[in-house]
């Protein structure tokens, strides 16, 4: 049996992760190498780090979030990699923001809840929408009378967003106007070994988003991640000034 060296290690598992279209546990990563292959303990780890150490001065960036790993693009590069996708910019309504806010903050939570803090009804649309994206799910009913359903966020929610683990969410005193946030675009798109188009050019995984105003789903061009995350302050959480669009 033959081990291989690190510096192949370190190309085979930056393939790997530039290839998925998901982002890739530890396991998945480890499962790359057979036991006729073997590797040396903590490499893929080393991997990882030197992956990680290597994008400070490229477009690019490894990250870590709630379903494993992933290359994403910088920051300070958003706005012109962002260009290829302003037609089909995905907007939410504060209403919308408000909600997932409060489901986040606040998990779980029920719908009558949420109703009670901002102080207006929570149209049936926004919560629709959020199960359909898979960034919130049902996970059980309040033990009151009536049985409400419990709301509460998904790991696809926290992929999104970049976070890791609910504990990575900005405290709410570092939130100001939920309308000001604006989505970074993560480098999320697969680079498959076998294309269906041939172009060898990159993919981007569609999403589906909700338009509030007509009540249908529609494309989303790639999965986008704020500058900020986008979960309303007290102030905004409590807002009873607006009432959700029909």
């Amino acid at each position: 049996m033959t081990s291989l060296d690190q510096t192949l290690i370190t190309r085979i598992v930056e393939a790997a992760l530039l290839a998925s279209s998901q982002p890739l546990t530890l396991v998945q990563l480890k499962g790359l190498f057979p036991l006729d292959e073997p590797i040396p303990d903590n490499a893929v780890e080393a991997a990882l780090l030197e992956l990680q150490a290597g994008g400070n001065n490229r477009g690019v960036e490894l990250v870590e979030v709630a379903s494993g790993w992933r290359f994403q693009v910088q920051a300070d590069v958003h706005p012109w990699v962002a260009r290829l996708w302003t037609e089909r910019q995905t907007k939410y309504t504060r209403a919308t923001l408000e909600t997932l806010a409060l489901i986040a903050y606040r998990q779980p939570i029920t719908r009558g809840e949420i109703e009670q803090i901002r102080g207006v009804t929570v149209n049936s649309n926004i919560i629709k929408a959020l199960e359909e994206r898979d960034w919130i799910r049902s996970v059980g009913h309040r033990d009151v009378p009536g049985k409400p359903e419990l709301l509460a966020t998904t790991k696809t929610f926290l992929d999104y967003f970049g976070l890791k683990r609910l504990d990575d969410l900005p405290p709410l005193s570092e939130l100001r106007d939920i309308g000001e946030l604006e989505p970074q675009l993560p480098f999320a798109p697969a680079i498959p070994a076998r294309s269906e188009t041939g172009s060898g050019s990159l993919s981007s995984e569609a999403h589906p988003t909700f338009d509030e105003s007509t009540g249908e789903s529609e494309p989303d061009p790639v999965s986008v991640q704020p500058n900020q995350d986008p979960h309303g302050d007290d102030a905004a959480a409590a807002s009873s000034e607006h009432t959700d669009e029909q």
